[in-house]
């Protein structure tokens, strides 16, 4: 029987065992969206997991969402990020870069240019700006001739990462950022191209990640995906059907891997299990959702036939994550109220299990 604790060829690389850090935003970049030390240090307390995937990292400057996010578009950008790879592989572990293009889900104050996306429809909620939460903002609908320039900019972003010693990148086309908004049926009410059928809506993804294969190769390239999910208002129709057509058109590729969040029913994803004949990670939780995923979700998932099993929440509180689960320790809980709050406390100070006396 498949273990979390089994090696897995991943490309060009051997993972030590099949335990994935996911993405997690934690805000913590200097001024011009440059890594830090710090960072650099979180994600080395942590390189025990088989394959870590940074924080959304923007591609652009009007892609960034948050206040705080790192970026990988500036040859600075790049070069604090060496720091970060360095003490990763230093510790014997392997990093791809996230690549988030927030689209619409952005602020002006947050990145001085007006958010632009697939339609002129707002994210639903309120997003985090540098003078706290604000409702979304009606993005800029953009021209069908500029839409290509934006599924290049993740190109562009892997190059910045492979030059910054990054082993891979992964597209964010999950949690209604800009790739998922193409996908959506809600915010992409698109007469053109790119819009409309489902051939239509998963143009733009295709052509995102195409472009990222032909600039870094397809075994240094995943893509993060959450079917049926919503959030930020992002809904979709026809997610079995969509999501079937993107992994066919994806499958040519040669990606490193597809990234499936537990956002829809079982029967789906199992369904896109069988569909896609490379490496499958799943995370099994519900992004932000209360339940977090657990050895025995992951267990799970492995016989339902994931590959790679991803964990999130649980990684902020427990930099050994993969040595609690190979012997069944306790987890530690996470304080929610340090995720974003800047600075080290609840970011480097969470400890290793020590055994009683």
């Amino acid at each position: 029987m498949t273990t979390l604790f089994d090696r897995y060829q991943l490309g060009e690389m051997v993972l030590p065992n099949r335990v994935v850090m996911a993405p997690l935003t934690r805000v913590r970049a200097a001024a011009g969206g440059l890594a830090t030390p710090s960072m650099a240090a979180y994600y080395a307390q942590r390189a025990t997991a088989g394959l870590i995937v940074t924080e959304g990292v923007q591609p652009s400057v009007v892609g960034q969402s948050n206040p705080g996010t790192p970026g990988l578009h500036t040859d600075e950008q790049a070069k604090s990020w060496q720091q970060v790879t360095d003490a990763v592989h230093i510790n014997g572990g392997r990093v791809f870069a996230q690549l988030m293009h927030g689209g619409r889900v952005s602020h002006p104050e947050t990145t001085g240019m007006h958010p632009v996306g697939p339609s002129a429809v707002p994210a639903a909620g309120e997003l985090f700006t540098p003078t706290g939460r604000k409702p979304a903002p009606v993005p800029r609908a953009l021209d069908t001739a500029e839409v290509p320039e934006h599924a290049r900019s993740y190109a562009g972003a892997a190059r910045y990462a492979v030059d910054a010693g990054f082993d891979g990148v992964e597209l964010h086309g999950a949690n209604g950022y800009l790739i998922s908004q193409f996908l959506s049926s809600s915010a992409n009410l698109r007469t053109d191209r790119y819009g409309g059928s489902i051939t239509n809506r998963i143009r733009f993804a295709v052509e995102a990640v195409t472009a990222t294969v032909e600039a870094v190769g397809g075994h240094r390239t995943g893509i993060r995906l959450s079917p049926g999910a919503g959030i930020w208002g992002a809904t979709e129709t026809d997610v079995p059907e969509m999501y079937a057509a993107l992994l066919a058109e994806l499958a040519p590729l040669g990606l490193a891997y597809v990234h499936l969040e537990l956002t829809t029913a079982e029967e789906v994803l199992v369904g896109l299990r069988r569909a896609w004949p490379g490496t499958l990670i799943v995370n099994p939780a519900f992004p932000m959702g209360p339940k977090k995923a657990d050895g025995a979700a992951a267990q799970r998932w492995l016989e339902l036939g994931a590959d790679l099993i991803s964990f999130g929440r649980a990684f902020i509180a427990n930099p050994d994550l993969v040595e609690r689960l190979r012997q069944n320790l306790p987890l530690a809980e996470d304080d929610q109220a340090t995720w974003y709050a800047g600075g080290d406390q609840g970011y480097l100070t969470y400890p290793a299990y020590r055994h009683e006396a």
